[in-house]
């Protein structure tokens, strides 16, 4: 069975042969997920498109910026406005001036399969107007929604580079150039890249995280009326609000039970996958071949359930072993005793606020006994006004209160 046939427009060439390492930011993946979420509820027509700025230094490039393009229709291709291009790309300059940043690529939505024919013409025309090594960042819907955990990011960088088509038996080797020759032709070439966050980054992925833990839309449940309305009775209690089983209906949180929510949530993720890359480290270790355990903690595993030693693996173990010592405090008596003032400062605004309660109670207690004390005088006075005029004033039973 014969395999389908390559890409025209990739290289040949494997990607590690230029040098070239991209640095990507973890903003511009939420700017092209952004636009691309707002394009496809919207019903936009029309590619998307966008730019990438960032900087160049020496093979590194970074990648720490992007914005949405216009596009316009001409001749059947679809190409960036010129005018409109250039007056945003001079404004996000004016904006990102220290460090200053320029226009390194551009991004688009493509298939798995690599570019194609149609984002020739946006390309070419960066590359002859702005910067002559342009990168493309492709990112494939397809992998976007597929939520399998570790996978890598949707999306492949691609440089440009202008080669000759050979054939297959004659790919890798060195040929003198001569007159005659077919023209170069653009290719892409795969670049590896890594991902790098700043500080002010780090707080806006923050920012995002938790908000999108109170995100989701909360529609008001519909409330129907009783029985008893429609018949032009009184509406029924609360208690009948309760469902068979006895059960309350749920409620609505507010939007600070949500951000609580949400950031326990993530605490929680947080210390779970801690507790899982533990166990994976604990398990890797357990299961290293006997010359390389103590007699204490040998195991008796068979070569299969054995694992592989890796030198690299252990050594950063072993780092991050002797790191450990860093968290523990060098002087341990004065750190015990600074938690122990923390705590007792703790216990005793506690007891402050206890007994700034109890006396606002007592306040208030003297206040209604100096009512009481102030209503019995006042009628005291009203008896002997009443004994001393001949009336009658008093209560009509025994029984009934003289206040």
């Amino acid at each position: 069975m014969g395999s389908a046939d390559p890409n025209p427009l990739l290289s040949s060439q494997k990607s590690s042969d230029s040098g070239l390492q991209a640095v990507l930011h973890p903003l511009v993946l939420l700017t092209i997920s952004d636009y691309i979420t707002r394009h496809t509820l919207r019903a936009q027509q029309g590619p998307v498109v966008g730019a990438l700025i960032g900087q160049q230094n020496g093979r590194e490039v970074t990648i720490e910026h992007a914005f949405e393009c216009a596009t316009i229709a001409e001749d059947g291709n679809i190409i960036l406005d010129p005018t409109w291009f250039a007056q945003r790309l001079e404004q996000m300059k004016t904006i990102h001036k220290s460090p200053q940043l320029d226009l390194v690529g551009w991004y688009t939505v493509l298939p798995k399969s690599g570019p194609t024919a149609s984002i020739l013409p946006i390309h070419n025309w960066i590359l002859s107007e702005h910067n002559e090594s342009s990168l493309l960042l492709a990112f494939h819907p397809e992998e976007a929604v597929q939520q399998a955990a570790g996978s890598k990011l949707p999306l492949t960088i691609y440089e440009s580079n202008y080669e000759v088509d050979e054939p297959k038996a004659e790919q890798g080797e060195d040929k003198e150039m001569r007159d005659g020759d077919p023209p170069l032709k653009l290719k892409f070439r795969e670049l590896p890249y890594s991902v790098e966050t700043g500080e002010a980054e780090m707080i806006s992925m923050d920012f995002v995280a938790r908000g999108a833990g109170n995100a989701t839309v909360v529609e008001p449940r519909q409330q129907k009326k009783p029985e008893a309305d429609l018949k032009g009775k009184q509406p029924a209690k609360a208690a009948e609000s309760q469902d068979k089983d006895g059960k309350s209906e749920e409620h609505i949180l507010t939007s600070e039970d949500e951000e609580l929510i949400a950031a326990l949530t993530a605490k929680a993720n947080a210390v779970k996958m801690l507790q899982s890359r533990v166990n994976l480290l604990t398990t890797y270790l357990e299961r290293l071949p006997p010359s390389y355990l103590s007699p204490n903690n040998a195991t008796n595993l068979s070569e299969a359930q054995q694992t592989t030693p890796s030198h690299t693996i252990l050594r950063s173990i072993q780092a991050l072993v002797n790191r450990l010592s860093l968290l523990v405090p060098s002087n341990t008596n004065a750190y015990e005793e600074e938690m122990i003032s923390e705590a007792n400062d703790v216990h005793l605004m506690e007891l402050l606020n206890e007994v700034l309660q109890s006396v606002t109670e007592a306040r208030d207690v003297g206040k209604k006994h100096g009512i009481v004390e102030s209503t019995k005088a006042h009628y005291k006075r009203m008896l002997e006004n009443s004994g001393t005029l001949g009336l009658s004033f008093g209560p009509s039973n025994p029984g009934d209160l003289a206040i």
